[in-house]
């Protein structure tokens, strides 16, 4: 039971890293030591051992997959899913650049520490400038081909959670940065918070199918081109630092169907040096911090294990 209910705490922190966009449920993984064991059971839903479900075999299933390990956890990350939401909403509507900027310095932390993992040669320094000029321009208003609240059809929903889930087992990268990216992550969190269904569930189901799918890509691009996936990333989150910018101004505006205005289409613009940008700030170093205390850790326990 003792090793049950430490699981589930780790889901539960992975699940608090994931609804915030900046630090990876995949880094909160490495680090408590179930990131080969969570990766091998994803994998494991292959053709052989989908079979066996749809063949009556439930029992032997759920062996192969470690159905106990994975239930576990993600009752743990959904603890944090639902538990967060409605605080994370909330500051999003009332405090966005004291929030915006403590994600923003998540991320700066984060692009440090996939960073810091590549080995610099010319090939990955092209894929980082490739990635971070392709970032800039998809996430700049004129350009973006999606914007917050633009779409919210159901095919896009399914896809927003196949995409965003793919990186809940990339160290570096959480799912909710990359549903900041898509225009959704207020949507989802507004979902969760008001329990509706129908989007929730086309969400998980699009997540299931995402990480089932690419799951196997991820793990043959870090097998076969480790360096060069890692400065990809490393590019692709400088350049999406666009997207975080905490003070904006909203261009154009749309009416939620709750019937209230919402920024549709903003720019980035510079702060006005007051009391809120010295306290967004300390915000953004407390993110920093944050991260780098996280970094510390893992180092701590490698170091722990190796002695």
């Amino acid at each position: 039971m003792k090793q049950w209910i430490l699981l589930y705490l780790k889901g539960v922190a992975m699940g608090a890293s994931d609804v915030v966009p900046g630090v990876s449920g995949g880094t909160i993984a490495f680090i408590t030591g179930i990131y080969e064991r969570l990766l091998s059971a994803i994998k494991s839903f292959n053709i052989t051992n989908i079979k066996l479900f749809f063949t009556g075999k439930f029992k032997q299933f759920w062996k192969n997959v470690d159905g106990n390990f994975l239930l576990c956890l993600f009752a743990g990350i959904a603890t944090s899913f639902l538990s967060l939401a409605k605080l994370i909403t909330y500051l999003i509507e009332h405090h966005p650049v004291e929030i915006w900027s403590f994600f923003f310095g998540l991320i700066i932390a984060s692009t440090v520490y996939v960073g810091r993992g590549v080995k610099w040669n010319w090939k990955t320094i092209i894929s980082l400038l490739l990635f971070t000029i392709l970032a800039f321009f998809i996430t700049s208003p004129q350009n973006a081909p999606i914007q917050v609240g633009s779409n919210t059809a159901y095919w896009y929903i399914f896809l927003c959670g196949a995409i965003a889930i793919c990186a809940m087992i990339l160290p570096g990268i959480s799912g909710s940065f990359i549903l900041v990216l898509l225009g959704q992550y207020a949507f989802i969190l507004q979902s969760l918070l008001e329990i509706n269904i129908p989007v929730i569930l086309v969400f998980v189901i699009g997540a299931v199918v995402g990480i089932i799918s690419f799951s196997h890509l991820l793990t043959w691009l870090f097998k076969h081109h480790e360096m060069i996936t890692l400065s990809a990333l490393t590019g692709f989150m400088i350049g999406s630092l666009n997207k975080i910018w905490p003070w904006k101004e909203t261009l154009q505006t749309y009416i939620d169907r709750h019937g209230n205005e919402q920024a549709l289409i903003q720019k980035n613009i510079l702060p006005n040096m007051d009391n809120q940008f010295v306290f967004a700030a300390l915000l953004i170093l407390l993110g920093i911090a944050l991260v780098l205390g996280i970094e510390y850790i893992s180092n701590l326990r490698k170091k722990n294990q190796n002695a």
